[in-house]
C-alpha cells in the first residue's frame, strides 16, 4: 500500500517558491544599482572623450551632477579628475548601501577612465 497519495508532497514546491522569490527580490534590488553605476561610467567615458577644451574641475562638477541625478552617493572626495599632458584620467569610488529585510549590503564601486585627449 502507498503511504502517500499523489499531490500531497507540497514542501518541495514551497521551497522552490522561496528560492525563486529570494532571487527575484535580490535582482529587484541589485539590478537598478548596477544599471545606474554603468550609466555613470558611460558618462565619465563620454566626458573624457569630449573634454579637450574644459578644465578638470568643470568636468568633475559635471560628473558629480550626473551622479546626483542617478542617486549615487559619489562625493568630491571619491572623485579624482586630472589632465596629464595629452591624457585625462578619472577615478570614482563610492559605496551604495542595498537594503534587504534584516541585512544591508554595501556594494563598492570603483570606476577608472584613462583616455587620450583629442582637441578639435
Amino acid at each position: 500500500m502507498r503511504s502517500r497519495q499523489a499531490g500531497q508532497g507540497k514542501i518541495g514546491c514551497i521551497l522552490w517558491l522561496l528560492v525563486v522569490g529570494s532571487v527575484g527580490m535580490i535582482a529587484f534590488k541589485m539590478i537598478p544599482v548596477k544599471v545606474k553605476s554603468s550609466e555613470l561610467h558611460d558618462y565619465m567615458v563620454e566626458q573624457a572623450r569630449f573634454s579637450g577644451n574644459y578644465p578638470s574641475d568643470q568636468i568633475a562638477k559635471a560628473v558629480l551632477v550626473r551622479a546626483r541625478e542617478l542617486e549615487l552617493p559619489l562625493t568630491e572626495e571619491g572623485l579624482k579628475v586630472e589632465k596629464v599632458r595629452a591624457r585625462i584620467k578619472m577615478e570614482a569610488t563610492y559605496t551604495v548601501p542595498v537594503v534587504f529585510p534584516g541585512y544591508t549590503y554595501y556594494w563598492k564601486f570603483h570606476h577608472m577612465v584613462d583616455r587620450p585627449i583629442f582637441v578639435v
